[in-house]
């Protein structure tokens, strides 16, 4: 397992549900975090317990619907750390439409920006120091959702986000910097709802696993309920074989 401890990661939407996870295994793992939610007092608490677990880490805000906040949250971030660890988990979901073809266009825009662009922005601000300095994980945080039309503006921007991974990856080569995807399952949280089958508590190591494979694992569908349960360390071992390949298709 690649060694991380004492490098910076940023989380996206930490202020509870999966990101609030994710930091917290971060900082287990002797990981730095900046953690992010729409507004500081969000992260407050979690910033305190972060560094209760001896890793250095602080606070930013900023509405990912708005592309400026999106790149001056990523320069304040700049000025202050380099990030090697990114994590763009932050998401919106629309409710569910039937028919569907009624979702409104706005919902569509709305979470496009939150779901697909500001991820690519924080990619286009974060990835030149990658690298630089020649390291860098990138996950972005996808879902199984994709064909399902009544949750149709969604399932779209997962589906970009699919997209922009790949075509990402395919030219990030010879070079120790990887971009893959994570889906959480479907997850008892505020977006996922009380029916879901599975406790926020199991996206983790999967949805941080991202960040200590080795450069081999790039372009990679990663599912984290296939590592519930399992050590940061197992997991690592375990993902090459888990693992699948991204593939964007019409089916």
């Amino acid at each position: 397992m690649l060694n991380a401890h004492g490098k910076w990661s940023l989380v996206t939407g930490a202020s509870r549900g999966i990101g609030l996870q994710m930091a917290l295994a971060l900082g287990q793992a002797g990981v730095n975090v900046v953690v992010h939610s729409r507004e500081l007092a969000g992260t407050h608490g979690l910033v305190e317990e972060l560094r209760d677990l001896g890793v250095e880490a602080f606070a930013v805000a900023g509405e990912l619907s708005d592309p400026a906040q999106v790149r001056a949250l990523a320069d304040d971030v700049l000025r202050r750390v380099s990030v090697d660890l990114l994590f763009t988990n932050a998401g919106v979901q629309p409710p569910s439409h039937d028919p569907y073809w009624e979702a409104d266009a706005d919902e569509y825009v709305r979470t496009y920006l939150v779901n697909v662009v500001a991820p690519m922005i924080l990619v286009e601000k974060f990835l030149p120091g990658m690298l630089e300095r020649g390291f860098g994980r990138i996950t972005h945080t996808t879902s199984g959702i994709l064909h399902q039309p009544e949750q149709s503006a969604y399932a779209a921007s997962k589906g970009a986000l699919n997209k922009a991974t790949l075509d990402l990856a395919a030219r990030l080569t010879d070079v120790d910097v990887t971009v893959n995807v994570a889906d959480p399952g479907w997850i008892r949280t505020d977006l996922g709802g009380p029916d879901a089958p599975n406790a926020v508590e199991t996206v983790v190591p999967g949805m941080i696993v991202g960040g200590f494979v080795d450069a081999d694992l790039d372009g990679a569908w990663i599912n984290a309920q296939d590592f519930a349960g399992m050590t940061l360390e197992d997991a690592v071992a375990a993902a090459p074989a888990k693992a699948l390949r991204l593939a964007v298709t019409t089916a």
